[in-house]
């Protein structure tokens, strides 16, 4: 199968579009005020730019927003088959607060800069500046539950207004990790066609975690149903992805590894800088049109697709099937194939993975690891079997996350009164008693950074805060199974949960009930 026309008709990658002209966009770029993108506008941009987003030419319009949050179409591109607003489920936009958003107007160009090193990369030209319904684009969006992870962004993090309009290319935003694996989709493309696979069917897998032998089983699997040629595309998110998800510089080094396992010429690596939204069917949707820009012809939709779980009542936010569901409902419009996940099980007694729907689990042996139980065996660096993962890809992860014993830890001293210095100095001089690597170090009040702190425990350092400002910053920060605190004069404290009591000077006994609930938490 020919690689699929971009969604659209046309691949607008706009660096190469204005390169012609990029030398006097610059000049007059010197002359227009600017704007520092966020992190999620920056990647959001990224794949404006270099044509990932097609047929997008910049931040959507009111117009356009309204349709995309209401229709999941576009209102100012019409798919040339049905004449309707071609597919667009997720809305793009440039969001600004209020005094900022109030400096521009229609017709205004602005230049937008890394925030990284102020390289300019696009020139916005203003269609309009308008405020949004938070509500009914988190309603009809995300379905609306505010523990959703894109909704809390919604209302805690987005400017008030949005500006839309239309780009001038300068430059793509400049990487410096894993250079040779961030293909743009012109770059992709080209390499299919070097790669012989230019005629011959490629499926997509989508993945912000890890992947480990079941996840080789069932690419190479997809692969084999797609046609008798077809071939891989491992194409992993590198921009935001959930909070509390593996970085994704651990995760490209396993993919690298992984890569290896696959029969030659079978499989490619490549990254893609997106702000995932962890959307549901939303997302899988808007995934799929990104892999077409990207040239694929096939992606693999799994159960619960790009969703962020459960709330704090314990309810999905989104169904299992709902992605592909969804996706079904608009087949006829996709230039692309879904081809549904197979989960797939390992069968201990005959050594190999198969799809977990061909077996009777009534009469045949299975073994699983979830998610939770190996994220245990790294805390307790119990042994993780190579039938689950290759050797290489859990010294990955145990280097990345280490066992309790070579983990650090903070212990957050309330320093209102001498006590709290005097408890300091006295945990120190104990713990540094201690066998092992761990450093154990004091800072004064005065340098009380949650950032700081957290570096240093993620280095494997024990640290002592004296301090009479609120500790839950730093606790929301650093994670509360890696944070001890000391109450001064409290009678509230909970030792089982990492709380501490000084209610008289005999530092001995604090000291003894911390040292005890670090031994048993493993740290020591």
């Amino acid at each position: 199968m020919p690689i699929p026309a971009p969604h659209g008709g046309v691949l607008n990658d706009l660096v190469i579009r204005d390169a012609p002209k990029k030398e006097q966009l610059l000049k007059e770029a010197a002359s227009y005020p600017a704007l520092t993108l966020t992190a999620r506008q920056l990647c959001d941009l990224e794949l404006i730019l270099n044509g990932g987003f097609s047929p997008l030419k910049g931040f959507l319009n009111e117009d356009d927003y309204n349709s995309v949050v209401s229709d999941l179409r576009l209102s100012s591109v019409k798919d040339a088959k049905t004449g309707k607003g071609l597919l667009w489920p997720i809305p793009i936009t440039l969001d600004l607060d209020q005094t900022t958003a109030s400096k521009f107007k229609n017709g205004d160009k602005i230049v937008l800069k890394d925030l990284r090193d102020e390289t300019p990369l696009a020139i916005l030209t203003v269609e309009s500046i308008y405020k949004p319904n938070k509500q009914i684009e988190a309603e009809k969006v995300f379905r609306g539950d505010p523990e959703h992870p894109a909704i809390k962004y919604l209302n805690e993090t987005a400017g008030d207004y949005y500006v839309g309009g239309s780009l001038q290319g300068l430059n793509y935003p400049r990487h410096y990790d894993y250079v040779e694996s961030r293909k743009t989709p012109t770059e992709l493309r080209k390499e299919f066609e070097n790669l012989g696979w230019h005629d011959q069917n490629i499926v997509a897998f989508q993945t912000r975690n890890p992947m480990h032998r079941a996840h080789r089983e069932l690419t190479i699997r997809a692969a084999r149903d797609i046609g008798e040629k077809g071939h891989i595309l491992i194409h992993p998110v590198v921009g935001l992805t959930k909070p509390g998800d593996i970085d994704h510089h651990t995760r490209v080094k396993v993919y690298t590894q992984i890569l290896k396992k696959f029969p030659d010429g079978l499989a490619t690596l490549s990254l893609l800088p997106l702000a995932m939204r962890m959307g549901g069917d939303r997302e899988a949707l808007w995934h799929a049109l990104i892999r077409t820009n990207y040239g694929v012809d096939h992606f693999i939709v799994g159960r619960d697709h790009a969703g962020p779980g459960k709330n704090s009542q314990g309810v999905d936010f989104y169904g299992p099937y709902d992605a592909q569901d969804l996706l079904a409902n608009y087949e006829d419009e996709l230039a692309i194939k879904i081809v549904p996940f197979r989960m797939v099980t390992y069968l201990p007694d005959e050594d190999r993975y198969a799809p977990i729907d061909t077996i009777d689990t009534t009469k045949v042996k299975t073994a699983n690891i979830s998610g939770t139980e190996l994220r245990n065996r790294l805390k307790t660096g119990d042994h993780i079997p190579e039938w689950f993962s290759y050797p290489e890809v859990v010294k990955i992860l145990r280097e990345t996350n280490p066992p309790r014993a070579k983990q650090g830890f903070a212990v957050l001293i309330d320093n209102s009164e001498k006590y709290g210095d005097y408890l300091s100095f006295a945990l120190q001089s104990t713990l540094n008693q201690f066998s092992g690597e761990r450093r154990i170090t004091k800072l004064s009040s005065g340098h009380v950074d949650s950032f700081i702190i957290n570096e240093l425990v993620a280095a494997g350092s024990g640290v002592i805060v004296p301090t009479t400002a609120s500790v839950q910053e730093i606790v929301n920060v650093v994670g509360k199974g890696n944070v001890l605190t000391v109450k001064i004069n409290a009678a509230d404290a909970k030792p089982a949960e990492g709380a501490f009591s000084l209610n008289n000077d005999d530092l001995t006994v604090v000291i003894k009930e911390i040292v005890e609930y670090l031994q048993a938490q493993g740290f020591y």
